[in-house]
């Protein structure tokens, strides 16, 4: 008899089988579909975030910045620098052009501004020497700028 049920028990049991699944993960995190792509979506996101964050701070200070340089006491300060400096280059200029001097030497701000006047060949010899050493020469001739 126990041989029998077994036959029976053995006979009636059918292979096993599988109906597709009923429910799936959208989110790549957890069904592992798609998941590099996910990620590389997330983090280019951060990424433009944190550079928009950057270039908003930036902005910021750059309007700082600019409104502190529009101020009325910077705008006077500019403006009368301009001016002494107009009256340094026109004493200099005067000088090299007129009858009475050969040479002349002036450190402006740690660049020495020398000059010589050389009658034999109507040239000034302007050379500028900046604070690193850096020489530039400069040939003007006497009496070609005339209006």
């Amino acid at each position: 008899m126990r041989i029998l049920l077994f036959l029976v028990a053995l006979l009636s049991v059918s292979p096993a089988s599988a109906s597709e699944q009923l429910f799936r993960f959208n989110n790549p995190s957890f069904s592992g579909d798609g998941f590099s792509s996910h990620a590389l979506t997330i983090e280019n996101m951060e990424y433009n975030r944190k550079q928009a964050i950057k270039q908003e701070d930036k902005a910021v200070l750059d309007a700082i910045a600019t409104a502190a340089k529009n101020t009325n006491l910077n705008k006077f300060l500019n403006n009368l620098e301009s001016r002494i400096y107009a009256q340094l280059s026109l004493q200099m200029s005067n000088a090299m052009f007129s009858d009475g001097s050969t040479s002349g030497s002036m450190n402006f701000e740690g660049t020495t501004i020398s000059w010589i006047k050389d009658v034999t060949t109507n040239m000034i010899k302007l050379t500028l020497i900046d604070p690193t050493g850096n020489k530039t020469e400069i040939s003007v001739p006497i009496g070609s700028f005339k209006f």
